[in-house]
């Protein structure tokens, strides 16, 4: 059911225009896409009709500053490429290491800062498995696997099961995690095939989900994270600061409202990643601490989420102070 949603997911502007009731005069839109454009009816659906400047949409949407070059904005803005390890593993923190185990996703973020990641050269697969098996019986410091891409849930589960069986000979793993934004957009993924190869897993099992405006969420995503809870799954969601779809006091509290009201902690709020393309994003730090501000005084401590940013060869996400 997940693969025929996909099918049907909206590949160009003007079908996803016309389906909002919206025409071309009404947006810019570049002339070409560096970043293929790929957005499915479900999250669509979620969109305002006739409103240009919706937060959803805007994630989306491709733009004309896609194709500026600004400096500080490049390809590679969080060090993937230096902590490689093998194909597409990845080390960066002490205990836990990170495999790209696709290039695929259910929909491409426009402010993605894997979008120029060479994928089809440096992506996990079953070749690597020995690599992988060798290096994290090297390495018996490291607890935690993550599974990242692109996105994870994107492969079929009997893939995702023969990874772990084989991860099983490792006696120091004590979690597995998943990246993933399927939940979220497409959530006709989390499917009974996926809910038992959770269970069966012998470590616990966390999924960090993305989510960047209340209005993400709805009764099938609450129904997916329900399914995902009852699974043995802790669920966490990390957001990334985004300017005109998040950056207002009423879209962030009600953000981190949303998610813990489908069963979802709030856990990292992102300042953008500097990839080349998504400039139009970003928001000054200034305008990060006093959301922060905003929430610490109208919300209960544990519906805050840690703000952070990423840097290129920290030993971890630097709290943005």
């Amino acid at each position: 059911m997940w693969r025929d949603e996909l099918r049907q997911a909206f590949r160009q502007p003007g079908p996803l225009l016309d389906f909002l009731g919206l025409s071309r005069a009404q947006l810019s839109l570049p002339d070409a896409q560096p970043f293929p454009m790929l957005v499915p009816r479900a999250f669509a659906a979620r969109m305002e009709q006739g409103r240009a400047d919706d937060p959803l949409l805007r994630q989306v949407l491709p733009d004309p500053g896609e194709l500026e070059s600004v400096p500080g904005f490049v390809a590679d803005p969080v060090g993937d490429a230096a902590s490689r390890r093998h194909r597409g593993l990845l080390h960066k923190y002490h205990g836990r290491v990170l495999l790209i185990t696709t290039g695929a996703c259910a929909v491409h973020c426009r402010y993605c800062f894997r979008q120029s990641y060479p994928y089809a050269s440096d992506h996990f697969d079953e070749a690597g498995l020995d690599h992988l098996i060798e290096y994290l019986l090297e390495h018996p410091e490291v607890e935690e696997v993550i599974l990242s891409g692109g996105d994870p849930l994107m492969l079929d589960t009997r893939r995702l099961q023969g990874l772990t069986d084989r991860l099983r000979a490792v006696g120091s793993l004590r979690r597995l995690r998943l990246h993933t934004r399927l939940p979220i957009v497409l959530p006709s993924r989390i499917d009974e095939e996926l809910l038992a190869w959770l269970q069966s897993l012998p470590w616990s099992t966390v999924v960090v989900v993305h989510a960047n405006h209340a209005r993400e969420f709805d009764a099938d995503v609450d129904r997916a994270m329900a399914r995902l809870r009852g699974a043995g799954a802790v669920l966490f969601n990390q957001s990334v600061l985004l300017r005109g779809v998040n950056d207002d006091e009423q879209a962030m509290i009600a953000l981190m409202q949303r998610s813990f009201e489908a069963g979802v902690v709030p856990y990292y709020l992102h300042l953008l990643d500097r990839v080349e393309g998504a400039a139009r994003f970003e928001c000054d730090r200034r305008t990060a601490l006093r959301l922060l501000d905003v929430m610490r005084r109208r919300l209960s401590g544990y519906l805050v989420p840690r703000l952070v940013r990423e840097e290129a060869g920290a030993p971890y996400k630097l709290p943005v102070l």
